[in-house]
């Protein structure tokens, strides 16, 4: 069956599913089948209530287009292929897969993810961890260059999950620190990096020890010939969702940092910028549905006008403020990150980033325009001391410098 993109690019996709069969299904069979249930809500999965918990604790508000798709197939116990870039929430599609399948009255390693660099690993397990905060998780990065005595001690006391370099965790395989036996779930992450780097044997070396029954996910920006292979290998017949790149870009967009040294700062900051805010249409978003209406609340009893909108709008409200926002009525609109990638007003020119977003990722959806425009947009971050970690991230992860606020930050609108 030829797979069916939802933005309606059959062509890509046939064409590719054609190819791959070619390469693989030399009997004839094709190897692949596409998945194209699309869920528009975490609440629409069936996922555990803890899990789901853990995923609107940790900002999360509605699906992003490869979760909508993803996490579902995995949950089913499915062979997985999740062709999609970096930075639409791979990450979180095969954690809330993982944690929904784990068995937690047996504290034994279930569930094994590769990744190809130590920060990448230690990054998944900080969202396992968190995502599966109130299901009681035990996660363990096994990466190179930290003491090999200290990973056999936490093993040995019990994990659910181990997050790894294909080198170290190879290791701890081989010296029975890690034991196979109940892992069922293996998931490969930016699989295409791995075998650029040379991971390929390790990998194999790896799977061979591992339990046969065993579901195997893997998540790649690209997919050359070895990961057709490592496929093919692996797993038994897999589905594949793919998902097209957004166009987004950082290009012709100005972005400062505005230092606050305390939380309770940034509303005295907020409001010293108001009148410029206010000369264009901008957005100024928050992590949580509370802090919207907190801000908003603020905002308006100091006499100035906001609009505001989020998750528990219904949806109808919602349209009716983005309306008045659109048509250039209201000129400030406070939001969280779930209407990030649906706000494409021509106009904003400025966005806030009154918290900085939980994720980089989440960054470009905040402030990343389509590059069609070529519009020009300026995007100011209120920094706080707990926040010099994730400006840090979001910089080196976009390859971007960001600078201090200037005073005249007016004439840059």
């Amino acid at each position: 069956m030829a797979a069916v993109t939802p933005e309606g690019s059959q062509f890509d996709a046939r064409q590719f599913d054609a190819k791959m069969n070619e390469l693989l299904g030399a009997d004839g069979q094709e190897f692949f089948t596409s998945y194209d249930e699309v869920y528009d809500s975490f609440d629409a999965m069936g996922l555990q209530e803890n899990l789901l918990r853990g995923i609107y604790a940790y900002g999360f508000e509605k699906p992003s287009a490869i979760q909508q798709r993803g996490i579902v197939p995995f949950v089913k116990g499915l062979d997985v292929i999740q062709q999609a870039q970096s930075g639409t929430g791979k990450t979180a599609t095969f954690c809330s897969g993982v944690l929904q399948q784990l068995d937690y009255s047996i504290v034994e390693c279930q569930a094994l993810v590769l990744a190809p660099t130590r920060e990448l690993a230690q990054q998944i397990e900080k969202v396992m961890r968190a995502l599966g905060d109130y299901l009681g998780v035990k996660v363990h990065a096994c990466v190179g260059g930290t003491s090999v005595r200290e990973d056999q001690r936490i093993l040995s006391s019990g994990v659910h999950v181990v997050v790894g370099t294909p080198g170290r965790v190879f290791d701890m395989l081989r010296r029975q620190s890690l034991r196979p036996d109940y892992i069922k779930m293996f998931v490969l992450d930016e699989a295409d990096e791995m075998l650029s780097r040379g991971f390929k044997d390790q990998i194999y070396d790896i799977f061979q020890l591992l339990p046969p029954k065993i579901q195997v996910g893997v998540f790649s920006a690209t997919m050359p010939p070895e990961a057709l292979e490592i496929t093919r290998k692996f797993m038994n017949k897999p589905v594949r969702i793919l998902v097209k790149r957004d166009e987004l870009t950082l290009e012709g967009i100005k972005q400062f940092y505005v230092n606050v040294e305390k939380e309770e700062w940034k509303l005295e900051t907020l409001c010293d910028l108001y009148e410029t805010l206010a000369i264009t249409q901008s957005v100024i978003f928050v992590n949580t549905r509370r802090k919207v209406d907190w801000l908003t609340d603020k905002m308006r009893g100091r006499d100035h006008t906001v609009s505001a909108t989020h998750g528990d709008m219904d949806q109808n409200t919602r349209d009716i403020i983005m309306r008045e926002f659109r048509s250039g009525s209201s000129r400030v609109l406070i939001t969280t990150d779930l209407l990030a990638r649906g706000i494409d007003v021509q106009q904003v020119s400025l966005v806030i980033n009154f918290d900085l977003p939980t994720q980089p990722e989440n960054y470009l959806h905040r402030i990343g325009r389509s590059g069609r425009f070529g519009r020009k947009g300026v995007a100011i971050n209120f920094v706080t001391k707990d926040d010099e970690r994730m400006l840090f991230d979001i910089q080196k992860f976009y390859n971007v410098v960001v600078e201090e606020l200037p005073a005249n930050v007016a004439d840059l609108l």
